[in-house]
């Protein structure tokens, strides 16, 4: 034991094992993007299934049809008189028919304030209660009067309509059905979902006249257009990168395929094909919505207070009408109407692959885990490098040795390897100062007008690339940095990194790898003497930076910048999207003290 305990012990003092964390950190970036690329594998993936017994879905024979096609084109008909009416009038006319049913309704006026502009309307809604209910658990079917793509739901509309009287004459019900219909597919859903709840603000969001009991699940309906179509797109993506129970997806598919022959599609992926590359393709989309964190439809408002909601929305051209799609909504409320709790059974961290294939958190997770391990591993590395005395310190005798010989004991120099005293104040102070103004960019994208938007952040790119010169500078002209004040700064920086990425990737892994992915430059960039080398640091993280990378993401999806910075300062207005955050006040401070320490000339130190 005591010699396996000195050879342990001069292990650790053997300099050679300082030349490894870096390639330490390099093979975790590696593993965890071919983890990510292994997912779509069979091996590595499994079909989905349905976990919540009572669901029971596509076990019941469904009615809807036959002379409620007639109703259904005489709703239509009526929603196409109010084409042309303001949003009162549309309530005014909604409220009567769904009175005619014996619906009890209510009516609720919101406004939002975001980028200078006012989102203001009126939702309408109406409570189904349950024959054989106690008015303490409720389903929620929406449509919206603009889809999706701001166009008249017009189908959506009077297909609601249909339903609500088609499901009025039945007493099977054991749970309220509450008919939801706003103007648009995104303020108006949130502002009932936040009244609801009794989460709202009260000087701009009215408070409901009726409510029921929990919501137990909802379902969306985005039915624009006319035609038949093909296939059912299922939207499930939420706010903040929260996913609906996969048991509600499963159960949907299982309706649509097993019972009403439907196709069934997720992330717009039409005609996948279970290859390979579908799967990729299919996965990426999925991260890339989860990332954004940005609702995707009249349903996203909904998931964050725990209740299950998917968007259904048809697609393409076939021979399934708006009765084979009230068959499938009959289907699913008679499933959720079976549920004795919330859904809790099956997995709410998951990625899909196609409509029946997945990978779970505890499959997925590691690949992010290990981004967010590289920038933790470079950053211990820094602390104890900046321990170590350089070759100047050796020669000038600035090396202090362990607490045994500063408190003038006797100890083997074995015992007492070299060490040299931690200026921390400098290095601490940069950081706070770098993560201090980061609230400035969080602050003004979220609340300048949309006409001053596009300006201001041009402005801000071109100050974001000006500005670690000017902190190089000063630091030069304040003080005469040394290799440790660039040791210090970096260790800290990538520390906090690595610990907000590891604690986001729980919450959102899809934000979580794509940012700990862009930022991975921040790890291996240092100071150097050689002019070239430093300019092509320079460029390359002048191109990861997050100004550059969401001019990028804008150019390449064909959306303006305009339309980006206004769905940003919307989602942080109005659903409490916290993505910005991520990018502001985590990432863009890691990006200035890098660049600012790959500027500082080596010379200088």
């Amino acid at each position: 034991m005591p010699r396996l305990l000195s050879t342990a012990l001069s292990l650790r003092r053997d300099p050679r094992l300082l030349r490894i964390p870096p390639y330490v950190s390099a093979f975790c970036i590696a593993i965890g993007v071919v983890w990510l690329l292994l997912l779509p594998l069979d091996d590595y993936s499994r079909r989905t299934y349905v976990s919540e017994n009572a669901l029971l879905p596509g076990q019941v024979h469904t009615y809807f049809g036959g002379s409620e096609q007639h109703i259904f084109r005489a709703f239509r008909h009526e929603v196409d008189l109010l084409a042309d009416k303001n949003n009162y009038e549309v309530n005014d006319k909604l409220e009567s028919i769904l009175t005619g049913f014996g619906v009890k309704v209510g009516r609720q006026n919101y406004t939002y304030h975001s980028a200078g502009q006012i989102y203001t309307g009126e939702n309408v809604y109406g409570i189904l209660q349950a024959p054989r209910g106690d008015a303490t658990e409720a389903i929620v079917l929406v449509a919206a009067w603009k889809s999706i793509d701001e166009q008249l739901n017009r189908n959506g509309i009077a297909l609601v309509l249909t339903l609500a009287r088609y499901f009025k004459r039945w007493s099977l019900w054991s749970k309220d059905i509450i008919l939801l219909l706003p103007p648009d597919s995104t303020t108006g859903t949130q502002a009932w979902v936040d009244a609801y709840h009794d989460a709202h603000d009260f000087k701009h969001i009215a408070p409901l006249p009726l409510k029921s009991g929990a919501l137990q699940g909802a379902i969306a309906i985005d039915y624009p257009h006319e035609q038949r179509y093909h296939e059912l797109h299922i939207i499930y993506d939420g706010t903040n990168g929260q996913l609906p129970n996969l048991d509600l997806i499963n159960s949907i598919v299982n309706i649509a395929g097993g019972q009403m022959g439907i196709e069934t599609t997720v992330q717009q992926m039409t005609g996948h094909t279970d290859s390979y590359q579908d799967r990729l393709q299919t996965m990426l989309r999925g991260m890339l919505y989860q990332g954004l964190g940005y609702p995707t439809g009249p349903h996203s408002s909904f998931i964050p207070y725990h209740v299950d909601a998917i968007t259904l929305q048809p697609t393409g051209e076939g021979w399934h009408d708006e009765m084979a799609m009230g068959r499938v909504v009959e289907g699913s409320f008679r499933s959720l109407n079976n549920l004795l709790e919330h859904l809790h059974q099956s997995f709410f961290f998951y990625l899909l692959m196609q409509k029946n294939r997945f990978v779970s958190i505890g499959t997925y997770l590691p690949s992010a885990m290990l981004l967010a391990a590289n920038f933790t591993i470079m950053a211990i590395f820094l602390w104890v490098k900046s321990g170590q005395p350089t070759a100047k310190d050796v020669g000038t005798g600035k090396q202090q040795s362990d607490g045994l010989e500063r408190k003038g004991d006797a100890a083997p120099s074995s015992w007492s390897p070299l060490t040299v005293e931690r200026n921390l104040l400098s290095p601490l102070t940069f950081v706070a100062i770098c993560h201090s103004i980061s609230a400035i960019p969080l602050f003004l994208f979220n609340h300048l007008g949309i006409n001053t938007l596009p300006l201001a952040f041009l402005i801000f790119s071109v100050t974001s690339t000006v500005l670690p010169a000017i902190f190089s500078f000063a630091a030069a002209s304040l003080q005469k940095p040394t290799p440790q004040y660039f040791q210090l700064t970096k260790s800290f920086s990538l520390l906090i990194l690595g610990v907000s990425l590891a604690t986001l990737s729980t919450l959102n892994f899809s934000l979580a790898f794509l940012v700990g992915l862009l930022a991975s430059p921040l790890t291996f960039i240092r100071p150097t003497d050689s002019a070239a080398t430093r300019w092509f640091f320079a460029a390359l993280l002048i191109l990861t930076s997050p100004p550059i990378v969401i001019l990028s993401t804008a150019w390449t999806s064909g959306v303006t910048l305009t339309e980006v910075l206004k769905a940003a300062s919307l989602g942080w207005n109005v659903w409490g999207m916290y993505t910005p955050i991520i990018i502001w006040c985590m990432w863009w401070p890691a990006w200035l003290i890098g660049m600012t320490n790959t500027l500082s000339p080596i010379s200088n130190i």
